[in-house]
């Protein structure tokens, strides 16, 4: 494995009834507090007025930024560091699943920044200081409630980029299971699909004698794949949820890929396509992740035939490497699409029109991938089989 060195200050709270930690831990930061959230489902459930009344009890003074998008947008990161430099906001608090955290790291670090937060979000500025932020988290997904990263979308550029800074992990994150019981079934799924992308973005990589990052990878995909059928049938089973919701924040908290750094590329293109259709992160890894699979197939068929049968069950007697490594991308394939996951970029209405603009987008670094590095004849060829 590669030499590495591992930061994680977030402190995790997790289980049943654990808003009332927001008392001991908030107080810590500030007074004057910044509420983010997103497009109105925490005041259906109930947690809004749950979180405002933890918030009167303590005093705080409360301004809010409501409305993050799915794909969140500059225009409200934008928002929120005017709201922060203007009430004087000493902490932030952002309840919600991914989007609203990603929005609410580039809000923190822009709120301590002179110039516009594109800059750091295009890595032409490094943050220097952000606010300190906490999260009351309510969809099992992106794990952005224990790392450092964030994705940014400029609609009027059509550019989606990731960033992050050892600045930007959240002080405290509260994870309790009841508040994903109203997620719907579809971003149910896509919050499955988006933490099993994550897990295979970390186990295609390149380093050497990594069996026990291996096994770690493939017991949360095996994890995540017993619980995941069950939950879509029965939303509010409190085990599930549990399940489903720890397994989210492993899957990206940095533990998986200590000293096998991953890929990303699938990634990468996926942020290309979204930053022109605006469609749903996770559904666009369903779709293009198995032909991103296929496309690499040759890179190291030993890796995705050791994928296939620890964690797809496929049995190799009888087959060549390929054939047992193609199998096992069936099986994720017929896996997600079982749960009701998109399979084409056709079900969203994405046909080969803008194919060479999403290239050029997710080119717009250079060659890019771990594993393999792609050109953009790579990134054109696995947009065209996902068509």
């Amino acid at each position: 494995m590669e030499n590495f060195t591992y930061y994680n200050p977030t402190k995790l709270i997790f289980g049943r009834d654990q808003l009332e930690q927001l008392k001991n831990e908030l107080p810590r930061y500030g007074n004057k507090v910044l509420l983010v959230y997103g497009g109105g489902s925490i005041k259906r459930s109930g947690l809004y007025d749950k979180v405002l009344s933890v918030l009167k009890e303590m005093g705080s003074e409360v301004s809010e930024l409501a409305g993050v998008e799915p794909n969140p947008r500059l225009t409200t990161v934008r928002k929120g560091v005017d709201i922060c430099k203007t009430e004087g906001i000493e902490v932030i608090l952002a309840v919600g699943g991914g989007s609203v955290i990603d929005c609410t790291k580039a809000i923190a670090a822009g709120a301590k920044y002179d110039g516009d937060a594109w800059d750091i979000v295009t890595k032409k500025h490094m943050p220097e200081a952000a606010l300190p932020f906490g999260t009351v988290l309510t969809l099992a997904a992106t794990g952005s409630e224990m790392n450092d990263g964030s994705v940014i979308t400029n609609w009027e550029t059509q550019e989606k980029y990731g960033w992050g800074s050892p600045l930007t992990f959240p002080k405290f994150s509260i994870l309790d299971p009841v508040n994903t019981f109203t997620v719907p079934k579809d971003h149910t799924v896509y919050g499955i699909v988006d933490m099993m992308s994550h897990v295979f973005e970390q186990y295609f990589h390149r380093a050497k004698n990594t069996p026990l990052q291996d096994r770690m990878c493939e017991s949360v995909l095996k994890t995540v794949m017993e619980a995941a059928p069950k939950l879509i049938e029965d939303l509010e089973n409190y085990e599930l949820r549990e399940t489903i919701l720890y397994n989210g924040t492993i899957a990206l908290n940095g533990m998986l890929q200590m000293g096998a750094p991953g890929d990303w590329a699938s990634h990468n293109i996926e942020h290309a396509v979204s930053a022109v259709y605006d469609i749903p992160h996770a559904g666009g890894l369903a779709i293009l992740f198995p032909n991103w699979m296929k496309h690499n197939l040759n890179t190291d068929v030993s890796r995705f035939k050791q994928l296939a049968v620890r964690v797809f069950d496929v049995d190799p007697e009888g087959k060549t490497d390929e054939e047992t490594a193609l199998e096992g991308i069936s099986r994720l394939r017929d896996f997600w699409s079982s749960l009701g996951a998109p399979t084409r970029l056709a079900d969203y209405n994405i046909n080969e029109e803008n194919i060479d603009l999403m290239a050029d987008k997710a080119m717009i670094n250079g060659e890019f991938g771990r594993f393999n590095p792609l050109k953009k004849q790579d990134v054109v060829d696995i947009l065209q089989a996902s068509l």
